[in-house]
Parts: C-alpha cells; sequence; structure tokens
C-alpha cells in the first residue's frame, strides 16, 4: 500500500459562526494571528515510519484565503523532516480548472474547502490524482505518538476476510487528555434524553475487549484509513454539518461495505476548548435529523441496502429512531436552565422543530444523486499528470515565498541586532526551499517546462497491508 495522509486544517477569525451556511460552521477553527495546533501534529509524524506525502487543506474565510495558505506553508516550513503539499484556493482553483476542462459538471459544493465533506472529498481527489492506492485522514489538533501508526493504519487494509468480502476502510480510536478512550459524557439530569457518550462508551468498551478488526459502529475521522476501492465508488456526504465520518460508514453499508475497527490503531486527540458548546449541539441537530431523514429516503431506492437502527446498537442506533426530534428539543431546553450556554441552547431548541428539520427535508435526497456522478468524476481524473504537476509547481512556488519571507524576518532581526557600526548585511540570500518539502528538489536546479520549476517526484511508501492468514486470526467471526 502507498497511503497519502490528510490533515484539513481551518483558519477563521473567533468572530466567524458560518452565517446562515450551517455546513460551514467548525467545531475548532484557528485565528488567523494564531499559531494553532497544526505543528504540533506536523512534529509528531516526523517520527512516523514510512511516512510519505502529507497534504494539508487549508478551508479559510473568504477574505483571507491567500494569507491562510502562507501561514499554513510557514508552518510546514518549519517541520522539514515531512513532505507537504498546501492545497489552498489558488490549488482549488487549478482543479476546477482541469474538471472543466474534462467536462465533469460544476461540483464547487459537494468538493472543496468549505464544509466537512467536502473537504474530505477534495481530499479523496487529490490523493486519486496524485495516484496514491490509500488516504489516511488525520485532524491538525491530534499527536502521534506510535513509530509504526501508518503500518497499523495499512494493517489488513485491501485483504479478503473469511467470506470473501474486502476491508475496503477502517478507523481507529482517540485517547483524550486523560489517556483515555471513553467519553467524558456527565450523567447530569439535563442529559436524560440524550445518552450519546453513555451509548458510545458501551459500544468502545465492548469492542476495545474483542478481536483486533472488528465491524464498527462508530469512525473517528482523524484516524480513518480509506482504500482507492472505496474512495474511487464512494464519496463523503458534503450536506451533513458534522459527523461526516460516521455518515461515511453509514453510506458504506448502504452500498454493500463496511469500516472495520482496529483496537491496536490510536492516537491522541487534544483539541482546543470549544468556543459553544450549545452552538456545537445545535450542530448535532441539523445532522442528526437530516441523518434520519436520509436514511429514511435511502429505504425508497431499491439498489441500496437499507440500516436500520437495530443493526447500530448500542450506537449509533438510539439516535436514528423515531421520536428523535422531541428529545433533542426536550435536551435543548433542560441544557438551556443548567448550562452556560443559555442563549444558545434556546436557538438550538427552536432549530429542532424549524430550521434544521425544513434542511433535512429540503437536502435528504442530493447525496444519492451526487452519487451517480462521483464514480464518474474520480475515473477521468486518476492519476491525471497534467493537474498532479500543477498542483505541486503551485504549492512549490508558495514554498519558495514562505522560505524567502522566513529569511527576509530574518535578515532584518540581525541586522537590528547587530552592533553599532557594523557593516552593512548587504543583500539578502536567496533561501532553499525546506528539504522536506514537494519544492525541494526544484530550488536545487531541476529543469523546468515554459519558465515554471519541473514538479518533484512525489514520494510514494510502500507499506505491507500484512498477511491475510494472521489477518483473519485477528478479525471477528
Amino acid at each position: 500500500m502507498n497511503p497519502v495522509v490528510i490533515i484539513p486544517t481551518f483558519i477563521y477569525p473567533r468572530r466567524h459562526r458560518g452565517g446562515t451556511d450551517v455546513v460551514a460552521t467548525y467545531d475548532h477553527p484557528t485565528a488567523p494571528n494564531q499559531p494553532g495546533e497544526l505543528g504540533r501534529c506536523l512534529a509528531s509524524l516526523e517520527k512516523v515510519e514510512g511516512l510519505g506525502l502529507v497534504v494539508i487543506l487549508v478551508s479559510a474565510d473568504v477574505s483571507i484565503e491567500a494569507q491562510a495558505a502562507e501561514k499554513v506553508q510557514a508552518i510546514c516550513n518549519e517541520h522539514p523532516g515531512v513532505t507537504t503539499l498546501v492545497i489552498g484556493a489558488a490549488e482549488m482553483a487549478l482543479i476546477e480548472q482541469r474538471m472543466a476542462q474534462l467536462n465533469i459538471e460544476r461540483l464547487s459544493k459537494e468538493i472543496g474547502l468549505s464544509g466537512y465533506g467536502a473537504i474530505r472529498n477534495l481530499g479523496l481527489l487529490v490523493a486519486n490524482v496524485l495516484g496514491f492506492d490509500a488516504v489516511v485522514f488525520l485532524d491538525d489538533d491530534e499527536v502521534v505518538d506510535d513509530p509504526e501508526f501508518l503500518t497499523k493504519a495499512m494493517y489488513g487494509l485491501g485483504k479478503l476476510t473469511r467470506q470473501g468480502v474486502p476491508i475496503v476502510a477502517k478507523t481507529g480510536y482517540y485517547l483524550n487528555d486523560e489517556g483515555s478512550y471513553l467519553s467524558k459524557w456527565e450523567d447530569k439530569w439535563y442529559n436524560r434524553f440524550w445518552q450519546q457518550g453513555r451509548y458510545f462508551n458501551q459500544w468502545i468498551t465492548a469492542a476495545m475487549k474483542g478481536p483486533r478488526l472488528s465491524r464498527s459502529n462508530h469512525v473517528c475521522g482523524g484516524c480513518l484509513a480509506v482504500h482507492k476501492e472505496a474512495f474511487r465508488r464512494l464519496a463523503f456526504d458534503p450536506w451533513i454539518t458534522r459527523g461526516e465520518d460516521l455518515d461515511y460508514m453509514l453510506n458504506l453499508r448502504m452500498y454493500g461495505s463496511d469500516i472495520w475497527f482496529d483496537n491496536q490503531w490510536v492516537l491522541r486527540h487534544l483539541p482546543p476548548a470549544s468556543n459553544s458548546e450549545g452552538t456545537r449541539f445545535r450542530q448535532d441537530i441539523f445532522r442528526w435529523l437530516y441523518e434520519y431523514r436520509k436514511l429514511e429516503y435511502s429505504r425508497a431506492l431499491i439498489d441500496l441496502q437499507q440500516v436500520k437502527p437495530a443493526s447500530l446498537e448500542p450506537y449509533p442506533g438510539p439516535f436514528l429512531e423515531s421520536g428523535l426530534r422531541n428529545r433533542i428539543r426536550l435536551t435543548a431546553w433542560l441544557r438551556s436552565f443548567a448550562c452556560s450556554d443559555k442563549k444558545a441552547y434556546r436557538l438550538a431548541a427552536k432549530a429542532a422543530t424549524g430550521a434544521a428539520s425544513a434542511y433535512a427535508e429540503a437536502h435528504c435526497a442530493k447525496y444519492f444523486e451526487f452519487q451517480y456522478v462521483w464514480p464518474e468524476a474520480m475515473g477521468r481524473m486518476e492519476s491525471d499528470q497534467i493537474l498532479s504537476s500543477a498542483l505541486v509547481r503551485s504549492s512549490m512556488l508558495r514554498v519558495e515565498a514562505a522560505a524567502a519571507d522566513a529569511a527576509e524576518r530574518a535578515a532584518v532581526r540581525a541586522a537590528a541586532n547587530a552592533p553599532a557600526g557594523a557593516a552593512p548585511a548587504g543583500a539578502v540570500p536567496a533561501p532553499a526551499a525546506a528539504p522536506g518539502a514537494p519544492g525541494a528538489q526544484a530550488a536545487a536546479g531541476m529543469p523546468g517546462i515554459g519558465g515554471v520549476p519541473a514538479a518533484p517526484v512525489v514520494p510514494r511508501p510502500s507499506i505491507d497491508a500484512g498477511m491475510t492468514t494472521q489477518i483473519r486470526l485477528d478479525m471477528e467471526e
């Protein structure tokens, strides 16, 4: 297997709340003037064995798209041991241009840098264009401690179960800041009708005691491996407000596949504090009502397998059953009395019977329509040399610009600290690209085409997925 690591990162002003677009509201965006957690994540990847290319997808407020990409590139340049490719608004424009040339219908809502599902679809598309056969998704607020992280990610991927079914996707699990894989859910009176944490804890406790590989009812989007046989035919849902990872598992089941849980594949999830738990719960309301309505709609489509809540016990089945809307409304009102974020919870309660229900009804069919287009688009763009070269060259130019800016700032600092009367430093020397960046070979003198430096070779690791006989021993019946 030759996996590429995909990391979305979100750069938005603190005042950003997504506006009327519920899809473009994010849990933990990084403010433009803050360093964020991405550097910590990249530092942890430096010791991972077999690490090849790391693609960073930069979602940013439209007013600061270019600055956000430059900021992310500067962070990447500080970690030359990690080969990175930054995909920002400029690269997204190249992708849309190439799709138009290939007569692929405009999919700006479905594939792009806005919304959790669309961003993950962009990651799948970039992996497909660059010719990788597996994707490993991470989040920028995570830390990888295990040098064998990628080896464990690839274990079993693409192999056949005892029944001859290929393993096309798998997930691991998170440890929180207390070193536990259990949810911090609190058994409070205001959570009486919303036992999400309790049910999740029941499920993962059983999964951790079972065989290494078992069919999963849960997905950690920041610890997710997807084989090309899955991502070439199945996209993420760009209309879901959050929980696009769990939704992907449900989509796989509807289309005849599954996600497997690996209880030996782990990382640490260390997110910053949430700005508003009430706003996050409002996003959950849109998510669960949409999911419920989407599964209802899918049962009318004869070419899909039915996914019933009873098959998803103890989690997330209870959140896909009838009566969901009343439970949501009651929970939001109870929390509005007991929790500090009272106004946000009151707004959430109103959304349950208003905007969220209307949103679910209006969008529940769109994913299935999109699914007719996705496989054809991925087929046309697989290993596209024109686009892959353009993406790497575009990112490479940003590498060199970020390095030049860093060198200029260093020269200014040196001049300010120089002794009085010292000779002028002279012209600032032209910087070299960071040795681990895609632009490094071009900066070292690779020949160019038409005045543009040639794109360097993208690293392609080779990781063994393991022996089928051992995998089957590590797998549930």
